[in-house]
């Protein structure tokens, strides 16, 4: 009887997991859709990140201490922590700046190659050899970039695609740095708390010390996707892969993060009148497929 209850309560904690790591993927999808209205209102960048790092920061902050999570974090980490926090700020700046250059969409797709990003930090900076598969993904990845480049700088410019590389890459360095450091002991929220909150001091200074801050419009439209920007993107898909990386492991949840330019490229469609040729689809499906080859990997090759 007890080993029936526990196998039913493993297959429950499965299923979170499963629904947790798609609520994960889905709700960072959506970065777009409350950042790009903010930006028609006249707010600057710079100012809709802060006002999302800072919503992020204070939420974040209620509920650790509502649920008796620690704050605490060893002196000596301090500094390499502001450092990861200004790393993590700059990754979020540099996409939101794309989104200037290119449609959301292809955005959201370039900034899914992070996992490819952390292989080549972890073959060039590690000495971690590298397989056939990955190589395979690799090259598939270039060839998806291909696809989605646009020299004229319609769907796709040069720069939109640096801007989401450097971005991508920033995050692949932040994810690195914490696993090889000492602050891969600190709890999972405790680590995301001071990321936001040392990350929200490079907006502070971008804004001049906040003397270049966009005021809120006080209307419902602004208050709703600032609101929006601070909790769904950030505040749930922060907790919700949290708690599905402990239930499913971290190549379930990488997987399922396809879910994340799919969601973009709905949203770019829908919202904002994107459309996407047979060219840049074909990117879409190589880039997903490469990272998909990247996290399965290693599980090919021992299975």
């Amino acid at each position: 009887m007890i080993n029936e209850v526990s196998k039913e309560g493993k297959q429950g904690n499965v299923i979170r997991g499963y629904v947790l790591g798609i609520i994960a993927a889905v709700s960072y999808g959506t970065n777009p859709m409350f950042a790009i209205p903010l930006y028609g209102m006249g707010l600057s960048v710079a100012s809709v990140l802060f006002y999302r790092y800072i919503g992020a920061t204070a939420v974040l902050g209620i509920i650790m201490l509502l649920s008796g999570k620690s704050f605490r974090l060893p002196l000596r980490d301090v500094i390499f922590m502001i450092g990861e926090g200004v790393i993590f700020a700059l990754s979020s700046l540099l996409l939101f700046v794309s989104y200037n250059y290119m449609d959301v969409g292809i955005a959201t797709t370039l900034l899914f190659m992070t996992p490819v990003c952390v292989t080549l930090i972890m073959w060039l900076g590690y000495g971690e050899k590298l397989i056939r598969v990955t190589v395979a993904a690799l090259c598939l990845s270039v060839a998806g970039i291909a696809c989605l480049y646009n020299p004229s700088g319609g769907t796709a410019g040069l720069i939109g695609i640096l801007l989401v590389c450097l971005s991508s890459l920033a995050y692949a360095v932040y994810m690195v740095a914490i696993n090889k450091s000492r602050l891969r002991d600190v709890p999972g929220m405790t680590l995301t708390f001071y990321s936001l909150l040392f990350g929200s001091v490079v907006f502070v200074i971008n804004l001049d010390f906040l003397s270049d801050l966009s005021p809120i419009v006080w209307n419902a439209d602004c208050i709703v996707n600032i609101a929006g920007i601070a909790l769904v993107p950030t505040i749930i898909s922060l907790l919700a892969i949290t708690v599905s990386v402990r239930d499913v492991g971290s190549v379930v949840v990488s997987l399922l993060g396809a879910l994340e330019p799919v969601t973009g490229i709905i949203i770019g469609v829908c919202m904002f009148g994107e459309t996407l040729s047979l060219l840049n689809i074909t990117g879409v499906v190589l880039i997903v497929v490469s990272v998909t080859l990247v996290v399965i990997g290693p599980r090919l090759r021992h299975g």
